[in-house]
């Protein structure tokens, strides 16, 4: 596993990390297999992927064949994939009786194990339906991501293969809800508190050889995004976390590392946060590609025929609001720009709507066929994308997202250091 290679090189000094692309977005997958670097840490969330489908309408099984498919179009290696579970726990069923959330909670853990998922953050950081009232207990958390990696342990066949990722105290997923002014940075009190914790109850359910194979914990930074705003690392802050983890037989991983420009994604390598995981990022350049298509669209093709995907995508976001709702604030017109071109980007969530890919489809089709060169390059932000990527002449509408959702890969490629 890629992962004990970065914890050797780390004992030998050097600064070691890898990406995790946290997306299920066929182009986001599509254009990180086409960078061939590898290995490649592909993660799905407990929202995303679970036994009853998750919202992408895939369980963990059907993720995988999913995800090896793209591999095999792109001649991507699969041997060189690396699947990981995310935030698996409660979460999903975070309203509902500890009993019966736990109980789904293992079913959801044995499915990812049995479909080939290496690579298990075990999350049980949320307070349940009949949970004392506050936060939860932290010896109550650390049994329960003991209890879950049991279960991890007794169904994998080759238990080898396993990594685990432990920790509670992670940001939002999916960005937070309201405008941060400052960064909350975990305390070095509690990031040892949960590894002794965790370290006790796994050693409680004779997991010793499973705590051999922790290899992250996650903790906050002090990096965050929002609807708006970019909290940037500042290594002063994490300096004392930093330092701690030097001591520890692990890495961190670093949760909402989107937006951070490459200085501080290089810092954060650096400081040993190890584990840089990117998703809205990915999704907002791919969104930003189809709406500068968009811009071209109009230039060239008749309004007749033209696929109106912008205005598409707002009126599906509108009949169905629950994505984007909880975290756009302000006036209408507010939320009209919001809901097209937040960092946020809950408008990610929209792209499988049936109506939005026929939309889509029909806007590739229609630039397709004409030469867009000339009307694309009149847009300023496509100048450096394509002058990157060497995308001079015959610039098709394809290459043009795809190339924008390696711009974002490429700032972490350059960082992380080792992959091929």
């Amino acid at each position: 596993m890629y992962l004990d290679q970065i914890l050797v090189a780390r004992k030998e000094g050097e600064a070691r990390g890898i990406v995790s692309i946290c997306s299920a977005h066929p182009s986001v997958l599509k254009a990180a297999m086409l960078r061939h670097v590898e290995p490649l840490l592909i993660e799905a969330t407990c929202n995303q992927v679970n036994q009853f489908g998750g919202y992408t309408g895939m369980t963990p099984t059907d993720f995988v064949a999913y995800v090896t498919g793209i591999a095999k179009q792109t001649g991507f290696p699969v041997e060189q994939l690396i699947l990981g579970g995310d935030h698996l726990g409660p979460s999903v069923w975070k309203n509902e009786p500890a009993a019966v959330a736990m109980e789904k909670s293992k079913i959801l853990i044995r499915e990812f194990v049995r479909a080939g998922f290496t690579k298990i953050h075990l999350d049980t950081s949320m307070r349940l339906k009949d949970d004392p009232k506050g936060a939860p207990d932290v010896d109550l958390t650390a049994r329960r991501t003991a209890i879950l990696a049991k279960c991890a342990e007794e169904t994998a066949g080759d238990t080898r293969q396993l990594r685990y990722v432990i920790g509670t105290e992670v940001p939002a997923p999916g960005g937070a809800q309201d405008h941060m002014e400052g960064a909350h940075v975990t305390t070095l009190e509690s990031a040892r508190q949960t590894i002794d914790s965790a370290h006790q109850a796994f050693l409680d359910e004779h997991l010793g050889s499973a705590w051999e194979r922790v290899s992250a914990l996650v903790v906050d930074p002090g990096v965050e995004f929002g609807d708006g705003f970019v909290l940037p690392y500042d290594p002063h802050a994490a300096a004392a976390l930093s330092k701690f983890i030097e001591s520890q037989p692990m890495i961190y991983e670093a949760h909402s590392t989107d937006y951070q420009t490459q200085a501080a994604l290089r810092e954060l390598v650096r400081d040993h946060f190890a584990i840089l995981k990117v998703g809205p990022a990915l999704t907002h350049a791919f969104r930003e590609a189809v709406f500068w298509l968009a811009v071209v669209e109009e230039d060239l093709i008749p309004v007749h025929s033209r696929s109106n995907i912008v205005a598409v995508l707002d009126a599906v976001m509108l009949e169905h609001p629950q994505h984007w709702r909880a975290y756009y604030h302000g006036t209408e017109e507010q939320l009209a720009q919001k809901r097209i071109s937040s960092l946020s980007d809950r408008i990610r969530y929209y792209w499988s709507d049936p109506r939005v890919q026929q939309a889509l489809n029909k806007l590739l089709g229609n630039l397709s066929n004409v030469d867009i060169s000339s009307a694309i390059t009149k847009i300023k932000d496509v100048q450096a994308i394509i002058s990157m990527q060497k995308l001079y002449t015959s610039i098709k509408p394809e290459q043009l997202i795809l190339a924008n959702i390696q711009n974002v890969l490429i700032s972490y490629e350059q960082v992380v250091g080792g992959q091929a």
